[in-house]
């Protein structure tokens, strides 16, 4: 019972983190407002640890590598940890397992972004019905339109509502469901 709370209480603090380290990732790579003070608190938050790694992985193309990388050994290390907690043999495991791991912890970071915009998209959709002037609207319209416009090209408005947001969120249910599923399958096969 004891270590399942400690297994909830890790699990729930790294991913707090690693949905920073991605919103980060994503918010730069979208060229959502910085001036915008949800952006300008994520990037306060992460500041410690971007910083420093910076130094050693530099951006390619406009991207912040740096960001994802934290994000993505943050999975690595969350997985780790709760494998050992689990106990599963880590001293013992071969290398197939641990290429397992890496392929599990990229699954799941692929998993968190798609879960994160599908928030986006939620939270972007319930916001223009009650307030859309809100100052997260501009953070979030960088985020999700260019998801959006394509679905927008196929289904235009209905009396005046916008049914692309359905459309993203079914497209994204369906990743969910085939092409991560399959990969986090095939990655506890490699482990287990």
């Amino acid at each position: 019972m004891l270590n399942n709370a400690l297994q909830f209480i890790i699990q729930s603090l790294f991913n707090l983190f690693i949905m920073a380290f991605l919103l980060r990732f994503y918010l730069q790579l979208m060229r959502a407002p910085y001036r915008n003070p949800f952006s300008q608190f994520i990037g306060a938050l992460t500041n410690f640890a971007v910083f420093p790694v910076r130094r050693v992985i530099p951006g390619l193309w406009g991207l912040d590598l740096a960001s994802l990388s934290i994000a993505w050994l943050l999975q690595l290390a969350m997985l780790l940890l709760l494998l050992w907690l689990g106990d599963f043999p880590l001293t013992v495991a071969g290398a197939g397992a641990f290429g397992g791991i890496v392929l599990w912890s990229l699954a799941k970071l692929l998993s968190l972004s798609l879960y994160l915009l599908m928030g986006a998209v939620i939270v972007q959709a319930l916001l223009s019905w009650v307030n859309p002037y809100t100052p997260l609207a501009p953070l979030l319209a960088s985020l999700t339109e260019p998801f959006l416009r394509p679905a927008r090209q196929l289904i235009p408005l209905i009396s005046g509502i916008d049914l692309s947001p359905l459309v993203v969120l079914f497209i994204i249910q369906l990743l969910l469901i085939l092409p991560v599923a399959w990969l986090e399958q095939m990655a506890y096969r490699m482990i287990f």
